[in-house]
């Protein structure tokens, strides 16, 4: 008896129902099957015996470099990454310009969305005058658009159909919507958040029908379903919207400042929407894509110090920056070589997007912070990257004072160089206070200025390098 118990548990196991043969398979269809199994197990008996010889490589070879990009979301992690890629393995990065022709036309058209989205806002306003929730402040007041303004907008509606064929070709294989900006006539308007690994990059060359964008030859310009026909059939209208004095006044009133914002294409137009547009260097450098999860991206540098002859492999991780995702950087802290910590100084007037009451600078400081003060990190060369210069250089100019939000600053002149100065001497003051006897180094940057990024992560890449050497007793 229990012999049969056992017997009929295992029959109806759900497991050993799955991986049964069928029950009314014929003997053609039984050697196709065991011919695919066949094939799968070689096939994962390379893969295992693949990365066994990758391991066992590993420690017989040096140790590589592994550096650790940091910092809130929308610091410029992601585009450092790239300025690595492209430094390292041009001919890779420039394979993938078809994928990030396909941001670059997703920026275009949410650029656009979101003016629509506070055009609808003020039509709103204008008919249903709002309340203010505080008593002392008075509502916006918004200038008034006129019937011109109501048409550009209708015409400018085939671009969400654009904008929904895009996002709907990305997001199947990992995604994430986080919604932004409200509208009464118009869908919401939503960003998208794509899992590092999920393999977008190819989800585009299937939506473009291309694996390259290194020579037009390999692009069908005649597929009438490429977004660009759309883009470039409303390219004059939209270059009318941006340069609209009465459409610019509703943005200031608003606060809203897309040129400041990564993915900023709208000052050309005209090149972006051409029918045989390919993107440039700086165009892949500039687009935008919010990652969740890591990015890593491995290259082998041929050169050592001085140029000597020498290679060293490299991995560069990239962590989602997102409060949410901060948890997962803990386990990466380990056996790291160095940190790159990106703190974007231009965003001294903006808020988290995540938590409206948290000032983005000082989410910085806070972060540079944790950081220092973790003893994980203690022997981590640390390399700080005052970020987003040349947008901060242009705020101050402009006359937005950064003393009107850090009050420390105060009666010091609002120019670049004493700002600059000014947040340096604080993030280095958190430093010597939390870790005093630590190395660092510091940079000034805009990482999408490739040429003087390029520079500096030279440099970077060389003192890692020597360092490595260091401690492992082959340079004194």
């Amino acid at each position: 008896m229990p012999t049969s118990k056992r017997l009929r548990v295992s029959e109806d196991d759900p497991l050993t129902r799955a991986i049964a043969p069928p029950s009314y398979e014929s003997p053609q269809e039984r050697d196709e099957r065991l011919a695919a199994e066949q094939e799968a197990k070689r096939v994962s008996d390379a893969i295992d015996e693949e990365l066994n010889k990758q391991r066992i490589s590993e420690k017989k070879g040096p140790k590589a470099i592994k550096i650790l990009l940091l910092g809130q979301s929308e610091s410029g992690k992601s585009t450092t990454l790239k300025n690595f890629q492209l430094m390292n393995s041009p001919k890779a990065f420039r394979s993938e310009r078809a994928s990030w022709r396909a941001v670059i036309q997703l920026n275009v058209v949410q650029s656009i969305h979101a003016i629509l989205d506070l055009m609808s806002k003020a039509h709103s306003s204008a008919h249903n005058p709002p309340i203010s929730s505080q008593p002392n402040t008075a509502p916006k007041e918004y200038p008034p658009l006129n019937p011109d303004h109501l048409k550009l907008k209708m015409r400018l509606a085939p671009l969400l159909q654009v904008e929904a064929a895009l996002m709907k070709k990305l997001l199947p294989n990992g995604h994430t919507l986080l919604s932004s900006n409200t509208a009464q006539s118009f869908p919401i308007q939503q960003e998208i958040s794509v899992n590092s690994s999920a393999g977008w990059k190819n989800t585009f060359n299937r939506l473009m029908g291309r694996n390259s964008c290194d020579s037009a030859d390999l692009i069908d310009w005649s597929d009438l379903d490429d977004p660009g026909v759309v883009l470039n059939a409303c390219a004059e209208d939209m270059k009318r919207l941006w340069t609209d004095p009465v459409i610019q006044a509703l943005m200031k009133v608003e606060n809203m400042r897309p040129e400041e914002m990564a993915g900023f294409f709208l000052d050309a137009l005209d090149r972006v929407t051409s029918p045989r547009y390919i993107p440039t260097d700086d165009d892949v450098l500039r687009a935008r894509l919010k990652t969740l999860g890591v990015s890593e991206h491995r290259f082998t540098m041929k050169t050592g110090p001085m140029g000597s002859p020498m290679c060293h492999d490299w991995r560069v991780f990239d962590v989602g920056g997102q409060r949410s995702l901060r948890a997962a950087w803990v386990p990466y802290f380990d056996d790291m070589n160095a940190i790159i910590f990106l703190a974007p100084i231009s965003c001294f007037d903006q808020v988290l997007q995540e938590d409206p009451s948290v000032n983005r600078l000082a989410d910085s400081f806070l972060l540079w912070k944790a950081i220092v003060s973790n003893p994980l990190l203690k022997k981590t060369e640390l390399i700080l990257f005052l970020n987003k210069c040349d947008i901060l250089r242009s705020k101050l100019a402009s006359g937005i004072r950064l003393a009107d939000y850090i009050v420390s600053y105060g009666s010091r002149p609002n120019d670049f160089e004493s700002a600059s100065q000014y947040l340096k001497k604080k993030f280095v003051g958190l430093l010597k206070e939390h870790s005093p006897e630590r190395l660092y180094y510091f940079h000034l940057t805009s990482v999408t200025d490739t040429k003087s990024t390029t520079y500096i992560l030279e440099n970077v890449q060389d003192v890692l390098v020597r360092d490595n050497l260091r401690r492992s007793a082959l340079v004194t």
